[in-house]
């Protein structure tokens, strides 16, 4: 069996409750590729060869014993910024290169409820800090379509595992882009939903207020196979809303295209970094969509240039709060041999942070600070408000708003963007984050050197299950998800 990596989520169920396969067959398939292919992508930062195989014999014994759920068996690869207990848990940092996750994150936990067999940890920009994969301890993370292009961030590595068919899904997270944009660069479906409907429980806080998990799969309907085992509500995270769950892969053709309303921003396509590809590749999928019998209909979201800069305030600011923690007492890096208190806080902090998180950690602390809290910090949270009541406003007269998932296609390896051109790159996604909004990125075609072009189209709250069924559709009528990078097609 060389092609069972070329099989969908629903092939993979099926195959193993029909007994075509065993989970450790498929377990040890993905386990030969990682072995003889990551080495060019460096999508994973841990395998977990032993516990996968373990954990595939327990999924065999419980589809012999018809005990089993539709996703026992099927492998996983998580974000290396979900706790998993017993194995170690770096944010991409060293300032936790040394930390074994003494419990599970529920998104892990529920995993390994359904069954689920994990492969391993996979790669990110420090902290979910970045949009390129490169701002990590374990060094940069190649893009499957172009190996000298990133994969996108701070789900890089999640992305490019799946992406070069080294993992079937995977789970990643987004507080600001981290989802969508690297799906966008690696040619994958990815949905970001509305906060609070995944729980937060053990995944490493970054900005606790746009933070939110979220499945990456090659299709709609492979991650709303994974969306139906990662949502719902959870005593344990403050911030989980208690709200019923759809049962995502039941809705795949649940809402009609015929009639459906999209909105077209005028503001984000006229945009002055937008690549002229990726505008193209973006309006011919919304044309696809209006033969389908979408009506494409043009908005107005006026707040799109407070997006970067309230961002940029707000994010920063909660990264402050949440990486104080990291002292060099309680766990993680430790600087050796300090002369007093004060010198173990500074050297484990400015050693074991990265440059781009401690950029983010002095911009929140000066916006927090005396003085101007109120001009800045405060201020941000009125415009976030505003931000919010824009798309609110606009969905009064439309179903979902579509947009560029990014403004260009992924960048080169160690092209060295300023902070600011990077900062400029997450356009078209945070908004949505500052907003709680759900949106889900979508293939649709490739620029004049072969790399990915991601559609991006945003839902009111808890639309999870209209997003999915819009791009499923769509994803019925083009093929552009089932395209494969040249590694991806290789044999183990």
């Amino acid at each position: 069996m060389t092609d069972l990596h070329r099989l969908s989520i629903r092939e993979l169920s099926e195959g193993l409750a029909g007994a075509k396969f065993s989970s450790r067959e498929l377990t040890e398939h993905y386990l030969k590729r990682i072995a003889k292919l990551d080495t060019q992508v460096k999508s994973y930062v841990t395998v977990t060869a032993e516990q996968a195989l373990a954990q595939a014999d327990a999924a065999d014994a419980a589809i012999k014993a018809g005990t089993a759920t539709a996703l026992t068996g099927v492998p996983i690869a998580h974000k290396d910024i979900f706790c998993t207990q017993g194995i170690k848990t770096t944010a991409g940092s060293k300032m936790l290169d040394n930390f074994i996750s003494p419990y599970d994150a529920t998104v892990v936990a529920k995993g390994k409820a359904a069954g689920l067999v994990t492969l391993g940890k996979v790669n990110m920009d420090e902290f979910a800090m970045g949009s390129t994969s490169e701002n990590s301890f374990y060094g940069a993370t190649a893009n499957p379509w172009n190996l000298g292009h990133v994969p996108g961030g701070s789900s890089g590595g999640s992305a490019a595992a799946v992406a070069a068919d080294l993992a079937p899904f995977a789970t990643g997270t987004d507080t600001g882009g981290s989802i969508r944009q690297p799906a966008s660069f690696c040619g994958l479906t990815g949905l970001k939903p509305s906060y609070g409907r995944v729980s937060r429980f053990g995944m490493i806080a970054y900005a606790s207020s746009l933070d939110q998990g979220g499945p990456m799969a090659r299709s709609a309907e492979d991650c709303a196979y994974l969306m139906n085992v990662m949502a719902g509500h959870d005593a344990k995270d403050s911030t989980s809303v208690g709200k019923d769950v759809d049962d995502y892969v039941a809705n795949l053709n649940s809402t009609a295209i015929q009639g459906l309303r999209i909105g077209i921003p005028k503001q984000y396509f006229n945009v002055a970094g937008l690549d002229a590809d990726v505008k193209a590749r973006v309006e011919e999928s919304l044309k696809k969509l209006e033969d389908m019998g979408a009506t494409l209909i043009e908005i107005d979201l006026n707040m799109t240039e407070a997006y970067v800069p309230t961002y940029y305030l707000i994010a920063p600011a909660e990264a402050s709060s949440n990486l104080q923690r990291y002292d060099g007492v309680r766990y993680g890096y430790r600087a050796e041999n300090p002369i007093d208190l004060m010198d173990l806080y500074k050297r484990s902090r400015s050693e074991g942070f990265g440059a781009e998180v401690q950029r983010r950690i002095l911009i929140g602390t000066y916006a927090l600070s005396a003085g101007y809290y109120d001009a800045y910090y405060v201020k941000a949270q009125k415009v976030r408000r505003l931000i919010q009541q824009d798309f609110l406003k606009a969905f009064e007269s439309v179903d979902v708003i579509a947009a560029p998932a990014a403004p260009t296609t992924a960048y080169k390896i160690g092209a060295n963007l300023s902070p600011v051109e990077m900062y400029l790159g997450d356009i078209y996604t945070i908004a949505v984050n500052l907003a709680g909004l759900p949106a889900i990125n979508a293939p649709v075609g490739f620029d004049k050197d072969n790399l990915p072009v991601g559609l991006q189209l945003i839902g009111n709250y808890w639309s999870e299950s209209q997003l999915l069924s819009v791009v499923h559709q769509y994803q019925q009528a083009t093929d552009w998800h089932t395209k494969r990078a040249a590694i991806a097609e290789e044999n183990a």
